[in-house]
């Protein structure tokens, strides 16, 4: 059992990191949205915690910056000023990892040799920890793919790399929660055909980012002239993820579908449960998926100006983790020992 102050220092613990990874998806959602994910073109993961220092060290990075094909095909005769601007968010969302990296695991070897950590959640902790390695991997072969020939990322590797983040935000607040109200289990149910519905959306949304399809069609509900863009269907199997005009139809529809199916699994829940909690987090969902919906039309009529962008991830985000804490508590088995 676990005694009060460590039940605390547990918790803290775990909450802190849950908000780092917060900010950390935040911060990669502006990084994208201000180009700047392609300034930094080496990557040191012992030796990068330091920007460049010295006016020499900001030529030679530039340099580098100079040879990758976003700057020759997109960035020409952009200043060093300029140059400074887009790698502070790549350097920033790097760092941030690395403090990540730093919050989690002196803490979590504190408490297993001390054996503070319930048995129930130590796997789960170590999956986190193996997820939280090979998400700087990801997010380096992400960036290596828009250093070669064309100067963006894969859409492919942008939603993996969101995906993975996604993963290691549910399993953190899904053990923080399973530390501080009791051991819950995931139900093939409602409820988690509600959450995955609005997985797959947010992955979408990763596509239109990748292939900067919310530049286009910035009209709703029509694209164009109608419902369905002119071009859908045109690279057959792989339209969904080549297409720019079909990945947003996909993602607008698909959002459209998840606030009807989440707002169904607020009213359903709503009146089917006798707890309280229960009650006030179906309220708390209706609005803020009612809110992003509306978002994310602003968002896109709007050309996708970052201060839209960045709000319209953080509701995804706010929403997101609503409905695990929603589904957690609906599946409650027992009190954690």
């Amino acid at each position: 059992m676990l005694s009060n102050l460590y039940y605390r220092q547990v918790n803290t613990w775990l909450l802190l990191t849950i908000i780092m990874v917060i900010i950390m998806i935040l911060i990669g959602g502006i990084t994208r949205l201000t180009d700047s994910g392609l300034s930094m073109v080496e990557w040191r993961p012992l030796w990068g915690f330091l920007p460049p220092i010295t006016h020499i060290e900001w030529i030679r990075v530039f340099e580098l910056y100079m040879n990758t094909p976003e700057y020759i095909l997109k960035n020409k005769g952009m200043s060093l000023n300029d140059f400074k601007e887009i790698f502070f968010w790549e350097y920033f969302h790097r760092l941030w990892g690395r403090l990540i990296g730093i919050v989690f695991i002196i803490p979590l070897l504190f408490f297993i040799i001390i054996k503070k950590i319930p048995k129930s959640v130590l796997s789960k902790l170590f999956l986190i920890l193996f997820l939280g390695g090979l998400q700087g991997f990801i997010g380096w072969w992400m960036v290596k793919s828009g250093l070669v020939n064309d100067p963006t990322v894969s859409q492919y590797r942008l939603a993996i790399h969101l995906s993975n983040a996604l993963l290691i935000l549910f399993l953190l607040i899904w053990v923080y929660l399973d530390v501080k109200e009791g051991v819950s289990q995931i139900k093939p149910d409602f409820s988690l055909f509600t959450f995955s519905i609005l997985f797959i959306t947010i992955i979408a949304g990763a596509f239109v980012a990748g292939m900067d399809a919310g530049l286009m069609y910035n009209e709703y509900p029509f694209m164009g002239d109608s419902l369905i863009p002119e071009n859908y269907g045109e690279y057959k199997l792989l339209d969904p993820f080549e297409n720019p005009a079909s990945a947003q139809f996909h993602h607008r529809h698909l959002a459209l579908f998840t606030t009807l199916c989440i707002l169904f699994y607020c009213y359903r829940y709503y009146f089917k449960s006798v707890d309280n909690k229960v009650k006030k987090i179906s309220l708390f969902i209706s609005v803020i998926v009612c809110s992003q919906f509306l978002l994310g039309i602003a968002t896109l009529i709007n050309m996708v100006p970052v201060y839209l962008g960045a709000m319209h991830q953080t509701g995804a985000v706010i929403l997101f983790i609503s409905l695990i804490c929603s589904m957690h508590r609906l599946n409650l088995i027992t009190k954690l020992d």
